[in-house]
């Protein structure tokens, strides 16, 4: 049997508070009969104070804090927390068949390490194969092992397109993605993988280079791969189609 899972990829945590998403995320779980996935994020500074207006101090203890509030909500249906960000006293009413897997977007050693120990798992956004071979997986795996959690999901994210001619898909993923390799965040992740930029992390080729990459990601520790399809040539509808129909045929395959 196979199962059709719904995903958040991500929402913000600084633009919602826990109680407002432990609602939200146990009424689509229920929605879904049990097949929704949270997945949540910080943002980026230049969005949460220069767009929203509110301060990104401590990132990583607003995200402790925040699961610590979220965990028992969608656990047990009510918390009591006292912290620096968050003081909460809550109790939520919602009823669905199992508390949703909660995964955070996590870069940092200090998030892989918190996604590891008070997660299920990271999704990941600009992070090629050595990156995540040699920095993303070893990190929340140690840390979820130490904790004495089960072994995380490591959803990987990443541009894709099938495709004949793979100098107009790089060009065309330098322009589409561009705003990516500008933020801080997502600039580690390329330096670390030796990129020059969001291009070069895109997945393209034909069918065999794509899945040729796919397994690379999957050997690298990828539990699973969401696809960024981005069309490339004239015929934006068949070459996404052309996408779609490889990725079909992997489905369980990798």
């Amino acid at each position: 049997n196979s199962r059709i899972e719904l995903g958040t990829s991500v929402v913000p945590t600084y633009s919602r508070h826990p109680v407002v998403m432990a609602q939200q995320a146990l009424t689509a779980q229920a929605a879904t009969g049990g097949r929704f996935n949270l997945g949540i994020g910080l943002s980026h500074k230049p969005v949460v104070e220069g767009m929203w207006g509110m301060s990104y101090e401590k990132p990583a203890v607003h995200m402790r804090e925040y699961l610590s509030v979220l965990r028992p909500l969608l656990k047990e249906g009510r918390v009591s927390f006292n912290g620096e960000f968050f003081r909460v006293s809550a109790t939520v009413q919602v009823v669905a068949p199992e508390p949703p897997p909660v995964l955070i977007a996590a870069l940092a050693p200090v998030m892989l390490r918190l996604a590891g120990e008070l997660a299920d798992g990271t999704v990941t956004w600009m992070v090629g194969r050595k990156t995540l071979e040699t920095h993303i997986v070893p990190r929340i795996n140690s840390a979820a092992k130490a904790a004495g959690r089960a072994e995380p999901r490591v959803v990987v994210a990443l541009p894709i397109a099938v495709t004949d001619d793979v100098g107009e898909a790089r060009e065309r993923a330098a322009r589409s993605f561009q705003i990516y390799g500008t933020l801080p965040n997502y600039q580690r992740m390329l330096n670390i993988e030796g990129a020059a930029g969001p291009a070069d992390v895109a997945i393209v080729g034909d069918e065999k280079e794509v899945e040729v990459q796919l397994r690379g990601i999957a050997a690298a520790g990828a539990t699973d791969f969401l696809a960024g399809m981005f069309p490339v040539g004239d015929d934006a509808s068949g070459s996404l189609d052309r996408t779609r129909a490889l990725l079909k045929t992997l489905i369980g395959k990798l």
